[in-house]
C-alpha cells in the first residue's frame, strides 16, 4: 500500500498530461535510500497505462557493482525498444549510433516514458547519453523519469554536472519526504505493530517501515532485510569510517562532536565527513546522530559481545573524565553497555531520582529496574532501597503486577534482616496501597494495620504519621467517612508534634475528601490547601490524588462546570509527569460525564481508549472506564448489554468498595426497567436497600431512592432532605419540576427519565424526542410503549441522509473537513500555514476553527489542542493531510 504520495503521483499525472501534447519532460525523482522512489514510480506506471493503453513504458537502473555496468540501463530496455538499439549495443562504432538508435526508438514508441532508476551508481556513458537525450526531449511526446539518492552525491559526482545541465524550462523535481506518525500508523493499521513505536524507531522511511510491519515487530529487532541492505552500504566505505560507525552505534542519541574528537582523536573529520556525505549520519546542531535508528540498530547487531562491551567502556571512560556535569542517562547506558555492575549500582539510582523529580516516573522505574539486572552485587542496604524504589515507581505507572509485589517483599525480607522495622512499616504502606489500585481491598487493610502495629512499637517517626493516613485514604476509599476524618485528623495531630509535609499533604487530602463526598463543602478548603502544597513543593503523588478527587467529587456530584476544570487540570498535569494511574482512571471520569451529559458515543469513545490500552493493566484503573461502556452501550440497545452490566458488577464486587459496587448495580436496575425484567431489578434494588445505613453519599441514596420509589418501594422520609434537589422533586411527585432541575445541571438523559414517569403527554412526547436525540434506543423503546399506553401517537423524525455522513458518525459533529483542520491544530500550524496545507483560503479555514472551537466547547485554540491531546479519538488519524 502506497501512503503520503498522492501529491507525487498528482503531479507526475500532470507531467505525463503535458509530455502527452508534444511538449517532452524530465522528472527527477531523488530521496535517500529505502523513502520508496521505485514504488512510486511502479504505481505511476500501473496509474499511466489504465489512463493510456498505448503508452510505451521503457524502464532500465543502475547497480552498487564494484565497477558500474557500461549503458546498464540501456541494455535492460533493449529488448523493449526494439532490434536497432540491440544491435548498437553490439557494435563498436561509437555512441553516435547507439545515441540515434535510442532517440529513433522513442520517436517511434511516442506516447512513451523511459525511467532510468538508481542513477547515483550510473557510470559516464550512461549519464552522456541521458544528456544527450534530454536536450531533444523538447519536441517528443515522451517523459524521462530519472531516480536517484540524493544524500549520495556530492559536488563532485559526475550525476550533479548532469543536472545542472538539464534544461530547466523542462524538468521537475520530486524529492520525496520520510512517512509522517500518521502515515507509520496508516501503514500498520491491520498489523500487531505500534505505529507509533514503528515511526520512533524508523524515523518514517518506508522501506524500514515496512520489513518491521512484515516482521511483525515494533522493538529494537532488526529484521535480516534491513541488516542485508545496510551491511551491503557499509562495505563500500573505508574501514576507519566503518570503525566510527560502529562505535556511535553504542549511542543511542545524538552526540556532541567535542566527545567524539575525545573519542576518536585527530581523524575524526575525514571519518566524519565521509559518514555525513554517504547518508548514514546527519548533522544536529554540534552534534551528530544516525540518519535513521534503524540503521544504528543494523550496525549495533554486528558488533559481537567483545567489541560491544570496549565500546561501552570507552564511551564511560571519557564521559567519566569530562569537566561538565555528564547526563546520568548516559553513564547508566555504557555502564550497563560495558556491565560495569559497580558503576551501574552507582549511576542508576542518581538517574532514577532526577527522572522522577522532573515528573518522567516510567524513566524513574526503567533505572531502577535496569539496576536490579545487577543488585546481586550490591550491599543489602541498597538492594532493598532498589527494591523499594522501583516498587513505587512502578505503581506511579500504573504497573503494579506480581512482580511489583515481589519486589516489595525482597525489600521487606532485606530491611528485617538488616534490622530496621522503620524500613518495614514503610514498605507494609506501600504493599497495602499497591493491592488497594489492584481493587484488593482487604488485603489493603490487611497491611495497612500491620504497618501501624509496626511502626507503633517504634519511636515516633514520619512514617508512623503517614500510616495513620494511610489507615484514613482506606476508610475514606471504603464510604467510611466518619472514620477518614477521624484517623485524618489522627495524623494530623501527630504531625503537629512531628512536622512532614508528606504527612499534612496526605491528611488533608483524606479529610477534605471524606467531607465533600458527604455534601460538606468546606472540604474543598483542605482538599484545594493539599494541592497548593504538593504542586508548590513538587511532590507529584500527592498532587495527583488531589485533583483526581476533586474531578472525580465534581463529576459525581454533577458540578460539570468544576468537572471540566478539573479534569483538564487534572490530566494535564498527570499526563506531564508521567503519572499513568491517574491518568487512566480520571479518562474514565471524562467518560463518565460526557455520558452523563447524553453525549453517549463520546463517553464510550473515550471509555473504549483506555480499555483498549495495554498500559492500563490494574482493575481500578478500568473500572470508570467498565461503568461507562456497560451503561452507555446499555442505554444505546446493545444486545450485548446484559453480559457488558454483569462483568462490570463482577468487577466492581471484587474491589469489595460501594463506589464502585452501587454504580454497577444501579445500571443492572436501570436495565431491567427498561426491559421489563422486575425480578431481576428487584433482586439488585433489595441488594441496595441493604446499604442504606451504611451508604451515605447523596447522589447514590438519591439513585437508590427513586429506583425504590419506581418499584413500589417507599423510600425513608429521613432521607428526604438529604437529597439532592432533582431526586427530592421526583420522590415528592414533581416530575416537571424535577425534569427542569436535571434540565439545568445538564443531564438531558436522567431529565427525559423523569419525564417518562409524569404520564403527561406533552412531558413523554419531550421525553422520545430526547431520547431520539441522544441516541438512547433502549430508553425510546421503552418511551414509546409508554406513549403507545396514553394513546399517543409518536412519528419519529428520520436521520438526515445526504453529503454529511462523517458529521453523523462523528461523537461530536466535526464534519470531515473540519477533522483535518483539527488534526492540523494539533500539530501547532497557524491559519495560514493551515490553509497552504489543505490549499483552502485562509478565510475559509478561519470559519472552520470557529466552528470547532464552538463543537469542542473550547474558548480559543490552546483549550482545543489540550482537548485533544487527553482525547485523542477526537482527530480521525486516517484524514490527516500529507
Amino acid at each position: 500500500m502506497l501512503v503520503e504520495r498522492e501529491n507525487e503521483l498528482k503531479t507526475l499525472t500532470k507531467i505525463l498530461a503535458k509530455a502527452d501534447k508534444g511538449q517532452g519532460q524530465i522528472v527527477l525523482v531523488s530521496g535517500e535510500a529505502g523513502i520508496g522512489k521505485s514504488s512510486l514510480i511502479q504505481a505511476m506506471q500501473r496509474n499511466a497505462r489504465e489512463a493510456t493503453p498505448k503508452l510505451n513504458w521503457f524502464e532500465g537502473g543502475c547497480e552498487a557493482l564494484f565497477t558500474p555496468r557500461t549503458l546498464g540501463p540501456v541494455y535492460d530496455m533493449a529488448p523493449q525498444m526494439g532490434r536497432m538499439v540491440e544491435m548498437a549495443l553490439q557494435a563498436e562504432s561509437g555512441p553516435s549510433a547507439l545515441y540515434y538508435a535510442i532517440l529513433s526508438a522513442l520517436e517511434k514508441a511516442q506516447p512513451a516514458v523511459m525511467v532510468c532508476e538508481d542513477l547515483h551508481w550510473a557510470d559516464h556513458a550512461t549519464l552522456d547519453l541521458i544528456k544527450y537525450i534530454a536536450r531533444r526531449l523538447n519536441l517528443l511526446r515522451v517523459t524521462l523519469i530519472l531516480s536517484f539518492r540524493d544524500d549520495e552525491i556530492q559536488l563532485t559526482h559526475p550525476l550533479t554536472q548532469l543536472l545542472g545541465d538539464l534544461p530547466g524550462t523542462m524538468t521537475t523535481r520530486l524529492p520525496l519526504n520520510p512517512l509522517t506518525e500518521a502515515g507509520v500508523i496508516q501503514l500498520s493499521e491491520n498489523s500487531k505493530v505500534d505505529g507509533k513505536a514503528v515511526f520512533s524507531i524508523t524515523d518514517g522511511n518506508p522501506f524500514y517501515v515496512s520489513e518491521l510491519i512484515a516482521a511483525g515487530t515494533d522493538s529494537a529487532y532488526v529484521p535480516a532485510s534491513v541488516k542485508d541492505a545496510v551491511a551491503l552500504r557499509l562495505a563500500q566505505l573505508s574501514s576507519n569510517t566503518r570503525e566510527l560507525l560502529e562505535r556511535l552505534s553504542v549511542m543511542p542519541k545524538s552526540s556532541r562532536i567535542e566527545f567524539l574528537q575525545a573519542l576518536i582523536g585527530d581523524n575524526l573529520s575525514e571519518q566524519l565527513a565521509d559518514g555525513l556525505a554517504r547518508g548514514f549520519l546527519v548533522e544536529d546542531g554540534v552534534a551528530v546522530r544516525f540518519r535513521h535508528d534503524l540503521t544504528r540498530l543494523a550496525i549495533f547487531d554486528r558488533l559481537s559481545p567483545s567489541r560491544r562491551r570496549q565500546y561501552h567502556a570507552d564511551c564511560l571512560r571519557i564521559l567519566e573524565n569530562e569537566t561538565n556535569a555528564p547526563m546520568l542517562d548516559r553513564l547508566v547506558h555504557h555502564a550497563a553497555g560495558a556491565q560495569d555492575s559497580g558503576k551501574v549500582l552507582r549511576f542508576a539510582p542518581l538517574a532514577a531520582e532526577a527522572a522522577a523529580i522532573a515528573g518522567a516516573h516510567g524513566g524513574a522505574a526503567a533505572h531502577y529496574a535496569l539496576a536490579l539486572k545487577f543488585v546481586n552485587e550490591a550491599e543489602p542496604e541498597l538492594a532493598a532501597r532498589l527494591y523499594e524504589s522501583w516498587a513505587y515507581e512502578s505503581t506511579l505507572s500504573d504497573q503494579m503486577g506480581e512482580d511489583v509485589l515481589d519486589g516489595l517483599r525482597h525489600a521487606i525480607t532485606l530491611w528485617r534482616a538488616l534490622n530496621r522495622p522503620d524500613k518495614v512499616g514503610r514498605c507494609l504502606r506501600q504493599l497495602s496501597r499497591i493491592h488497594w489500585y489492584r481493587g484488593e481491598s482487604v488485603s489493603a487493610a490487611r497491611y495497612a494495620d500491620q504497618a501501624i502495629q509496626v511502626l507503633e512499637a517504634l519511636p515516633a517517626s514520619a512514617e508512623r504519621g503517614m500510616a495513620y493516613s494511610m489507615r484514613s485514604q482506606l476508610h475514606m476509599l471504603n464510604d467510611q467517612m466518619e472514620q477518614a476524618i477521624e484517623w485524618g485528623f489522627r495524623a494530623l495531630d501527630f504531625e503537629s508534634d512531628h512536622p512532614d509535609l508528606e504527612i499534612r499533604m496526605h491528611a488533608l487530602n483524606n479529610i477534605g475528601t471524606a467531607m465533600i463526598f458527604r455534601d460538606n463543602r468546606d472540604g474543598l478548603i483542605h482538599l484545594k490547601e493539599s494541592l497548593r502544597l504538593a504542586l508548590a513543593h513538587g511532590h507529584h503523588e500527592n498532587a495527583a490524588r488531589a485533583y483526581n478527587n476533586l474531578a472525580e467529587y465534581a463529576v459525581e456530584f454533577r458540578d460539570f462546570k468544576l468537572a471540566e476544570e478539573m479534569l483538564e487540570a487534572a490530566l494535564k498535569f498527570d499526563k506531564q509527569n508521567d503519572l499513568d494511574a491517574w491518568t487512566h482512571y480520571l479518562s474514565g471520569r471524562l467518560g463518565q460525564m460526557r455520558m452523563d451529559q447524553g453525549k453517549l458515543d463520546e463517553g464510550i469513545a473515550i471509555a473504549s481508549e483506555i480499555i483498549s490500552d495495554p498500559h492500563c493493566p490494574t482493575l481500578l484503573s478500568r473500572l470508570p472506564a467498565n461503568l461507562v461502556i456497560s451503561r452507555a452501550r446499555m442505554r444505546k440497545g446493545d444486545p450485548e448489554a446484559e453480559a457488558l452490566l454483569q462483568e462490570t458488577l463482577s468487577n466492581a464486587l471484587a474491589t469489595d468498595e460501594k463506589q464502585h459496587i452501587v454504580p454497577a448495580r444501579l445500571s443492572i436496575i436501570e436495565w431491567a426497567w427498561l426491559s421489563d425484567k422486575t425480578a431481576t431489578a428487584m433482586e439488585h434494588i433489595q441488594r441496595l436497600m441493604q446499604l442504606t445505613q451504611s451508604d451515605r453519599h447523596p447522589w447514590n441514596m438519591g439513585d437508590r431512592a427513586i429506583w425504590a420509589d419506581r418499584f413500589g418501594f417507599q423510600p425513608s422520609l429521613n432521607i428526604m432532605k438529604d437529597l439532592p434537589e432533582p431526586y427530592r422533586l421526583e420522590l415528592e411527585g414533581k416530575y416537571e419540576a424535577a425534569a427542569k432541575s436535571w434540565d439545568h445541571i445538564g443531564a438531558p438523559y436522567e431529565s427525559a427519565m423523569v419525564k417518562l414517569r409524569s404520564q403527561n403527554k406533552t412531558l413523554v412526547t419531550e421525553a422520545i424526542e430526547a431520547f431520539q436525540e441522544i441516541g438512547a434506543g433502549l430508553a425510546l423503546q421503552k418511551a414509546r410503549t409508554i406513549a403507545e399506553g396514553l394513546g399517543l401517537k409518536i412519528k419519529l423524525s428520520q436521520r438526515k441522509r445526504g453529503p454529511y455522513q462523517a458529521t453523523r458518525e462523528h461523537p461530536l459533529g466535526l464534519t470531515a473537513k473540519e477533522q483535518e483542520v483539527l488534526s492540523c491544530l494539533k500539530e501547532g500550524l497557524s491559519n495560514r500555514e493551515i490553509a497552504d496545507q489543505l490549499s483552502r483560503s485562509q478565510r475559509t479555514v478561519e470559519h472552520h476553527v470557529s466552528a470547532i472551537l464552538g463543537k469542542l466547547d473550547a474558548t480559543n485554540r490552546t483549550s482545543a489542542i489540550l482537548r485533544v491531546q487527553r482525547e485523542p479519538w477526537l482527530v480521525d488519524t486516517s484524514l490527516r493531510p500529507d
